[in-house]
């Protein structure tokens, strides 16, 4: 199902928070990620999952504005198809993904991260850079993941 496909795409989290802005200029190195210019406009959203009340995972995730301003899914978690991931959502307004690319590394938790997840700071956790493209090989999302190692 759609629900379980965006599940899928949250891992283990049974909830999360959300909260989105619009029009944020790319910063460098998200614009390098995205194949755009630096300073093109973005929607950049913010994730905490929970499972069992518990944080367990961060994301921050960046999507161009060229694709999706104008359409009802410019906001992930807003909209017909909020929650539904980005493959659901892409393909909503006729882009199809092929391809999604994890990079995992190891990491050590900064105070924001450890702050968020309830560890301390310099904790272990899995950080994956990860980015989604479409059949003509462009990017259309790439986010941020943080996930504690003890978790």
């Amino acid at each position: 199902s759609s629900y379980g496909a965006g599940m899928r795409e949250r891992g283990r989290a049974d909830a999360w928070d959300s909260h989105s802005q619009v029009r944020v200029p790319a910063p460098e190195a998200i614009a390098e990620r995205l194949a755009i210019t630096p300073g093109a406009l973005c929607v950049r959203t913010h994730y905490e999952f929970l499972a069992g009340g518990e944080p367990v995972q961060l994301s921050e995730s960046w999507e161009p504005m060229a694709i999706t301003d104008g359409t009802p899914i410019v906001l992930p978690e807003e909209g017909p198809l909020a929650g539904k991931g980005v493959v659901e959502r892409m393909r909503s307004i006729g882009v199809v993904i092929d391809t999604v690319v994890e990079v995992p590394r190891p990491a050590r938790a900064t105070q924001a991260q450890a702050n968020l997840l309830g560890i301390s700071i310099g904790d272990l956790v899995l950080h994956i850079e990860r980015t989604i493209y479409d059949t003509d090989g462009d990017p259309v999302e790439t986010a941020d993941i943080v996930i504690p190692d003890a978790r």
